[in-house]
């Protein structure tokens, strides 16, 4: 049995590529673990094995180092055939060490290749090891006057938690998880096989070295319960839609008692009725009269502090202008936006009989059309 663990394909087992990335990979662990999770696959002994399995498969490819050494047992080791052809001078004169300077002695590159994973050499064995728990996301729903200003509020979610009657030690209250009397805590059982030194993951403790005979009643011995949680977040000023605030170590709790990961909440900005954003530039656009446009006039615009500012429309302003009004837009810890105001000539639908004979009165002092330009360029 000790032997099999060198042909397990753990890229299967997650079902990944081999050269799958780090986060399709946690992806794919997290799917797996969720689904068959002794909490929700309670008195289901398939599924317990298929957990272990993909936590075991995810304790290998999980950790960088221990990736590269497992890629590299696959390539140069039994499973890869290291033995299965001839020596130098075998035919075809193929290398059975694929390249790796061979050291008789067990010092040599093979031997830390191997070495590693394998309890061999100076390396420790590949025991269950603490491991950062998984990072979590959570949406925020806020005001537009929210985000410019800041807010301390909170978020609720539903996750993964240590379980509050046993502290996450998976025994039940009044007693505490044990030694393993097979691996004597290690973690990893060794097969001496001469030239090399093999280990794998204990499997009555599954690698972790403890084990629990009274089991805690209400996580039933997982350490882990899911459950409610409330969150407080303190939105910084100046926080745009979409973006994503990190809260460390208010993740998932980490498996074999390791840290837990972060919590990341996405917040999602409401509209505002006047106001409008450009990075930290706050955007609004005011009506004005056809007359202000034309002869110029003062004109009072709203700011996102309630203290109104006055705007100087010059005389024959055309509809669509931007004006900057320095200081007044977002303001975070590394900047100061602008408010930037955008006129709009209102055009009346409805005139009175004094705006109707105003109006015509202009006309017929205005002989020249805008227009004329188009038919002479024909």
């Amino acid at each position: 049995m000790q032997h099999d663990w060198l042909d397990k394909d753990f890229y299967k087992v997650l079902g990944v590529s081999e050269d799958v990335e780090e986060k399709e990979l946690t992806k794919a662990y997290r799917k797996l673990a969720r689904k068959y999770h002794p909490d929700a696959n309670p008195a289901d002994k398939a599924a317990e094995e298929r957990f272990k399995q993909v936590s075991e498969a995810y304790d290998i490819l999980g950790n960088a180092e221990r990736r590269k050494e497992y890629d590299q047992l696959r390539k140069f080791g039994p499973a890869g055939g290291m033995f299965g052809g001839g020596g130098r001078g075998g035919a075809g004169g193929a290398d059975p060490f694929g390249g790796v300077n061979f050291d008789p002695s067990g010092m040599g590159d093979l031997g830390d290749i191997l070495g590693g994973l394998f309890g061999g050499g100076r390396r420790s064995a590949p025991g269950a090891r603490p491991r950062k728990g998984a990072d979590l996301e959570a949406d925020l729903n806020l005001s537009f006057d929210e985000a410019v200003s800041g807010v301390t509020t909170s978020v609720n979610l539903t996750s993964d938690a240590a379980c509050d009657t046993c502290s996450g030690s998976g025994a039940a209250v009044g007693t505490e998880p044990e030694v393993c009397p097979h691996c004597h805590g290690r973690g990893v059982l060794d097969d001496d096989q001469g030239f090399f030194s093999l280990s794998q993951p204990c499997p009555t403790c599954s690698g972790r070295g403890r084990v629990v005979t009274n089991p805690c009643s209400n996580c039933r011995g997982s350490g882990i319960e899911r459950k409610p949680r409330n969150v407080k977040v303190r939105v910084p000023a100046g926080v745009k839609n979409g973006q994503k605030i990190r809260l460390k170590g208010r993740g998932a709790p980490g498996p074999y008692g390791g840290p837990a990961g972060d919590l990341f909440v996405k917040v999602q900005v409401g509209q505002h009725a006047l106001f409008g954003r450009k990075g930290n530039h706050l955007t609004i656009e005011v009506p004005i009269t056809f007359a202000e446009a034309a002869l110029g006039a003062n004109v009072t615009v709203p700011t996102m502090d309630g203290k109104s500012v006055t705007l100087k429309v010059a005389s024959g302003t055309p509809t669509g202008k931007t004006f900057r009004v320095k200081g007044r837009g977002v303001e975070t810890k590394k900047a100061k936006g602008d408010l930037l105001v955008t006129v709009r000539v209102d055009v009346p639908t409805e005139l009175s009989i004094e705006q109707q004979a105003a109006l015509e009165t202009l006309a017929d002092v205005t002989p020249d059309s805008p227009r004329d330009y188009l038919s002479e360029a024909i």
